[in-house]
């Protein structure tokens, strides 16, 4: 599909490099995630990571917060598929035990270590390692003085909490960062990163913290990053979701691919909401098709529509599609009718029409198709469905006449 450019150019950003992967400047907005496994579990964890990198995550942290920790960490980064940060809590010295490790970025919260010694120790050690180090303001965990200065958890705040951590880094000339100011209230969330956005040039890493479980917590964090992203702001995003955090490395590819910020990798499944015309129960059949393509890289639009009436020329605009009438399933390419299967061969037909789509190319499926069958076909049984249904199958203009009576007759 063509996509619209938003009206908004994105911030420009200093660059940096947690490992290979480019944070910033022109670089393709990145996906990250962090495990949930004790860390000092080296095979967990790396099975971890490696279901992260397949969901789409191009980064991975991992809590550092104890000895055993960092050195499992000096096991798990040389064996894993992405860069590695390290979440540093109270302990300066566990930040100073993962660069140890090898981990290729660090995470520090200036309201937990807020000693200017340590700060500027650890970042000159980073600096040493060519190590960067992303800046992670928390709106629950500032410093008092910023909470009493403030009156509270105000974007102001977060913004001044980020700043000064900076100018500790400043001191020891060390560059290398990245930022975030994260809050679990989206309003608070969103202005503080357009305050800083304009405070600062160093990339933003972008998150709605402690979002909370499916399907609020999705709504949340897509609501603080959407919302941002579409304004230029942010160089690298995570979802932060009380689930399997495959989950949340999936939503934020979803949410680039959506917001066409990074090519299509996977199936963007689209399905009519379904009315009195579906001949099928387009959840399950949209649900099966979701299941049947799995983790393959297919990156088409492909349509699960209810009803031959209307679900072609609906979605014509889609790469592929299906839709129903009369136990039939329509298959369609941008609109135009290929194919008539039975209706239990719906799915297993979208999925080897998608390949093949893979292979060729749509105009060479299209040469294969006997097209002229396929539309003769879905014009007999649109014709049945208008005859049996009416042009109303919802019943619509039946109600509409009786609230014009009524309003009449009041």
């Amino acid at each position: 599909m063509q996509l619209i450019a938003s009206r908004y150019e994105r911030r420009k950003t200093r660059q940096i490099h947690v490992g290979p992967v480019a944070v910033g400047g022109d670089a393709p907005i990145s996906v990250q995630s962090m495990t949930i496994t004790k860390t000092a579990d080296v095979e967990g964890t790396l099975q971890q990571i490696y279901a992260l990198a397949a969901a789409g995550a191009d980064i991975v942290r991992c809590t550092c917060n104890r000895e055993e920790a960092a050195e499992g960490l000096a096991q798990i980064v040389p064996r894993s598929p992405v860069p590695i940060v390290a979440d540093i809590h109270n302990n300066h010295n566990m930040a100073l035990a993962a660069l140890d490790a090898g981990v290729q970025c660090l995470r520090l919260n200036p309201g937990n270590i807020t000693d200017p010694s340590k700060i500027k120790l650890v970042a000159t050690e980073a600096k040493g390692r060519g190590v960067p180090i992303r800046i992670g303001v928390n709106a629950g965990s500032l410093d008092d003085s910023l909470y009493k200065k403030h009156g509270g958890a105000t974007p102001e705040a977060m913004v001044e909490s980020a700043e000064r951590e900076l100018a500790y880094f400043d001191d020891v000339g060390f560059e290398d960062v990245k930022i975030s100011v994260k809050a679990s209230n989206v309003p608070l969330m969103v202005e503080a990163y357009r305050q800083l956005s304009e405070a600062t040039d160093h990339p933003l890493h972008l998150g709605v913290t402690e979002a909370g479980p499916l399907p609020g917590g999705l709504v949340k964090a897509t609501a603080g990053m959407g919302t941002l992203l579409m304004e230029g702001i942010g160089d690298t995003i995570r979802y932060s979701l009380t689930a399997d955090p495959v989950e949340e490395a999936r939503a934020g590819r979803m949410l680039l691919e959506a917001l066409g910020l990074r090519e299509r990798k996977g199936v963007d499944l689209i399905a009519c909401p379904s009315c009195g015309r579906a001949e099928v129960d387009v959840i399950k059949v949209a649900n099966d098709a979701l299941a049947a393509f799995g983790e393959r890289e297919i990156p088409l639009q492909i349509a699960v529509m209810g009803c031959v009436v209307n679900g072609p020329g609906e979605a014509r605009d889609a790469d592929l599609g299906i839709a129903a009438g009369r136990r039939k399933g329509h298959l369609f390419i941008k609109g135009r009718n290929v194919a008539v299967v039975p209706e239990d061969e719906m799915v297993e037909t979208l999925v080897r029409y998608a390949e093949r789509m893979m292979e060729v190319g749509a105009d060479q499926v299209l040469a294969e198709s006997d097209t002229a069958r396929a539309e003769k076909a879905a014009a007999e049984d649109r014709a049945a469905l208008l005859e049996v249904q009416g042009a109303d199958a919802n019943d619509a203009s039946t109600k509409i006449d009786l609230i014009r009576k009524r309003v009449e007759g009041a």
